[in-house]
């Protein structure tokens, strides 16, 4: 009701909002292959409405009253005199996308409060937002009320809502920041305030093309080149620099964030240096701080990648989002690739099962989920792997809701042929305008990524029922060993439109269904001193344990600082295991793992109901134990060992990793 009365008095200050266009670049910025669909088109099915749901249920769609000593009423950017920074539009930064996503009133109702205090805080000068520093007070943030770094998630959050209404209030309002942004930078840099606006500019960067590509307003474009100059150099860092190489070099988060700005100011410089620069930082990392989960050992500094090291929720998330802007302004499908291997890999596993708590960091080998110390750069009293709703640092706790929601809005795009493209697969069903101005409507139906076979049900929703010609655009992903594509039945050949994609433009008729086919077999891969990884499809796989959950209350300081429980869990699984290294030679995986399909139900996420386990054999490695939590450093790769090391053969069982709290993933080689 609240969030009806809002809408209806919007569009009667503003006229009826009409449903936004993708917004393609114009030039002179590089023509994009693809751009997104309005927020709403979109919707999740299947497991993945069931998880954003749970996730609406839980701290998404209430962080108010859970949190609300710091986003609830008194926060600054709603005009009250409590936190002035970054976690308030955190929060409405992925809640906004699921509310409209998910077509819920209540929390479009929360998320539509901080909208319009956003808009009326705009001071004549273009300056918007908390304006007034006051003096520290525990758990929140109230200085460095100006900062560049809070107002970039603010610019976010208007978009997403544009994208969503069609508010043409957004559009005048960005005009007027990125005027005063123009003449306040020269003399107050991204860095003033806090070196977070100089790290994370990217995010200020993207915003600015998007407002040039509708308003074609030039001076936009001068004022990219500034931010981009202010901005830290990830270009450097990614090919001359040795950040990459070097320990404690950078924040975890802020490497996240800074992969797409290289790419996103591609747009302008047209540059193979920057075009380039994000790839050349996968190959780096793959080999020195990269995980097989698509990330990297950060928590919060960044390591070398050893297997119990930790790996930041908002790195998960940001990384995400990174990875969804450098597919839509590339179409390169490595990007989408790695984007699935983070989101269904170490997403799921660091929000627990009913959405009421969360992880700080996990770990790649996480044996014990406990209050004990580990070895991570940056601790705040042991609480950083037990899930709660602030153990560790209450940034997570704000930031993780965008994971979900964004991913869905990224499923499709509008293609620049006038079609539809579909590079990251999950259930949902697409219904939205073509270039033509006919509406179409595809049902995305799989289990993906449980299974390999997505289909595509085509259906035109005007009452006229001719067919309509348009192409349809899908990734091949490069785990597949080959594709299969029909559609009602026969085989049909696509066009090759780019590395790893396909087109297929047809007169669509109502009822047509395409049906996509891959091939993925067992493989493995060598991470962190060459331990060993099984693969198959997108996911990695773990040793399943059985774990125990239990729920400990927090008094006092304790219940102050993180929260009034977490969650410890623990296993009696024995899990020091290696693999056998003839199993893994040439072909063998696919002959010694045996994959073995279950139902795919609603609540795939979880040891006990994953879709997919895989079988093999072991042996038990009985010196390799637990050190404070953790499990112990070890030779995981040994060309010569007394063979006393190693004891029983045993029959081993994997799940996928996102079905995971406690596992083994990275093995030891034997």
């Amino acid at each position: 009701m609240v969030a009806a009365a809002v809408c209806s008095l919007q569009m009667a200050l503003c006229g009826e909002l009409e449903r936004p266009q993708p917004v393609f670049n114009r030039a002179p910025l590089v023509e994009t292959p693809c751009a997104q669909l309005a927020i709403g088109d979109i919707r999740p099915e299947g497991w993945l409405r069931v998880q954003m749901q749970t996730m609406l249920d839980g701290m998404t769609g209430h962080l108010d009253e859970i949190y609300a000593k710091v986003v609830g009423d008194n926060n600054a950017w709603l005009g009250g005199e409590g936190d002035a920074w970054e976690r308030g539009p955190y929060w409405i930064d992925g809640a906004l996308p699921m509310a409209y996503i998910m077509g819920d009133e209540a929390l479009k109702a929360k998320c539509v409060k901080w909208v319009e205090a956003i808009l009326a805080s705009q001071k004549e000068n273009g300056y918007f937002g908390p304006d007034t520093d006051r003096p520290s007070m525990d758990g929140m943030q109230r200085d460095n009320a100006a900062d560049w770094w809070p107002r970039m998630v603010a610019l976010k959050i208007l978009q997403q809502y544009y994208m969503a209404t069609g508010d043409g209030r957004v559009i005048d309002f960005m005009t007027r920041y990125f005027r005063y942004q123009a003449e306040t930078l020269p003399s107050k840099p991204l860095g003033h305030w806090t070196f977070w606006g100089a790290e994370r500019g990217g995010d200020n960067l993207l915003v600015v093309y998007w407002l040039y590509d509708i308003t074609g307003d030039e001076s936009l474009l001068d004022l990219g080149d500034l931010i981009h100059a202010q901005s830290c150099d990830w270009t450097g860092r990614f090919t001359k620099d040795n950040h990459l190489y070097r320990q404690n070099s950078l924040h975890c988060v802020n490497l996240a964030q800074g992969f797409k700005e290289p790419v996103i100011y591609y747009q302008r410089s047209k540059s193979g240096e920057h075009l380039n620069a994000p790839i050349e930082a996968l190959r780096r990392i793959r080999y020195t701080i990269g995980f097989p989960t698509g990330l990297w050992a950060g928590d919060e500094l960044i390591h070398f990648g050893e297997p119990t090291r930790g790996s930041e929720l908002c790195t998960a998330v940001e990384m995400m989002y990174s990875l969804e802007e450098m597919c839509r302004v590339t179409g390169d499908n490595r990007y989408a690739d790695l984007l699935e291997r983070v989101a269904y890999n170490a997403l799921p596993t660091q929000v627990s099962p009913e959405g009421d708590a969360r992880q700080y960091f996990q770990q790649v080998n996480q044996t014990a989920v406990t209050r004990d110390m580990r070895n991570f750069s940056t601790t705040h009293e042991d609480t950083d792997l037990v899930f709660g709703t602030l153990t560790g640092y209450p940034c997570c706790t704000c930031n993780l809701h965008q994971g979900w929601p964004k991913l869905t809005q990224n499923l499709w795009y509008a293609n620049a042929a006038g079609g539809l493209a579909a590079l990251v697969y999950a259930p949902c069903t697409v219904e939205t305008a073509l270039a033509s101005g006919r509406r179409v409507c595809i049902e995305e139906q799989t289990c993906y990524p449980f299974e390999e076979t997505v289909r595509f049900k085509v259906s035109l929703p005007e009452k006229r029922r001719q067919a309509e010609t348009f192409p349809l655009d899908m990734r091949i992903p490069e785990w597949s060993d080959g594709y299969t594509l029909t559609v009602n039945g026969e085989r049909v050949e696509p066009e090759t439109v780019g590395d790893r994609a396909i087109r297929l433009t047809r007169a669509w008729a109502d009822g047509d269904e395409a049906v996509l086919e891959f091939n993925a077999p067992v493989r493995v891969s060598y991470w962190y001193d060459n331990a060993a990884v099984i693969e198959r499809g997108p996911l990695i796989y773990s040793l399943r344990m059985e774990e125990q959950w239990r729920k400990r209350e927090c008094e006092g300081e304790d219940a102050a600082r993180y929260g009034e429980y977490y969650y410890e869990v623990t296993s009696p699984t024995a899990w020091n295991v290696a693999l056998r290294n003839d199993d893994l030679t040439g072909d063998n995986p696919k002959e010694r793992f045996t994959v073995e399909r279950r139902a795919c139900g609603p609540r795939p996420w979880s040891p006990q109901d994953a879709p997919i386990v895989i079988r093999g054999r072991g042996v038990r490695f009985p010196s390799w134990h637990q050190v404070r939590g953790s499990a112990a450093n070890v030779n995981y790769l040994s060309q010569i060992y007394p063979e006393e090391e190693v004891a029983e053969e045993v029959a081993i069982e994997l799940v996928p990793y996102g079905c995971t709290t406690l596992r083994i993933t990275e093995f030891p080689v034997r």
